[in-house]
């Protein structure tokens, strides 16, 4: 008898802002991000080692892109993964502002 396919869902944690993707319940990554008034600056993503090779950052990033064209919002692709799955996925592209000297300045304020 086969298993069954694990269940993935992904969720925006606002309190943590940050978007997380959990697989059967338990958390199997997340990409973080901040906001800068109208624009959605992510800069960091990662899955637990335990999930890697699923394409879970994948699905999860493309989530979290898809709620930020929803709510209106801009995104700055700080984070590498961010900004390598944008260059494969051009019906986002629309949506990108550049990552310049003063967005990195701020998020380094923001983070502390």
């Amino acid at each position: 008898m086969s298993q069954p396919s694990p269940v993935s869902v992904v969720e925006r944690v606002d309190s943590r802002n940050r978007y997380e993707i959990h697989v059967d319940g338990e958390r199997a990554g997340l990409t973080a991000y901040r906001d800068r008034g109208e624009q959605r600056v992510f800069y960091h993503t990662e899955i637990d080692d335990a999930f890697a090779g699923q394409g879970l950052a994948s699905r999860l990033v493309q989530e979290a892109l898809t709620d930020v064209r929803n709510s209106g919002k801009r995104i700055v692709p700080v984070c590498p993964y961010v900004a390598k799955f944008l260059k494969r996925h051009e019906e986002f592209a629309d949506l990108v502002d550049a990552v310049t000297p003063d967005v990195l300045q701020w998020l380094d304020t923001e983070l502390g």
